[in-house]
């Protein structure tokens, strides 16, 4: 099993920046991927980066160029740098870890791009 903890959500004007940040409880190179997902009111929860162990990573075509997947070996984590964030960004966003057939999930943090 695995564990997940996400930080760094909040408020941002459209336009602007942020770092989500994901901490699983085991060591990230035993886990088969690793990844981003995003739920808004009313929608079904999408992809938004998943990064391999191997490191490949894949972005749903909404985010290409504007978000990037990253992970920290010595600190052990995840990372997704949000850049040039518009307001059908808003959402909740959930770190993921696929672990031998079986997705495991954080408790989500929320992002909301608003003037």
């Amino acid at each position: 099993q695995v564990q997940v903890v996400e930080s760094g959500g909040g408020l941002v004007q459209p336009g602007g920046s942020l770092r989500l940040a994901c901490a699983p409880s085991r060591n990230i190179f035993s886990i088969d991927a690793m990844g981003w997902f995003r739920q808004a009111p009313g929608k079904q929860r999408e992809l938004v980066a998943r990064m391999f162990s191997g490191g490949s990573t894949n972005y749903a075509d909404s985010v290409k160029g504007r978000f990037t997947i990253s992970r920290d070996n010595t600190k052990n984590m995840l990372f997704l740098q949000m850049d040039s964030l518009k307001p059908e960004d808003t959402a909740v966003y959930y770190c993921s870890a696929d672990l031998m057939g079986v997705t495991y999930w954080g408790q989500g943090t929320q992002v909301t791009v608003s003037s």
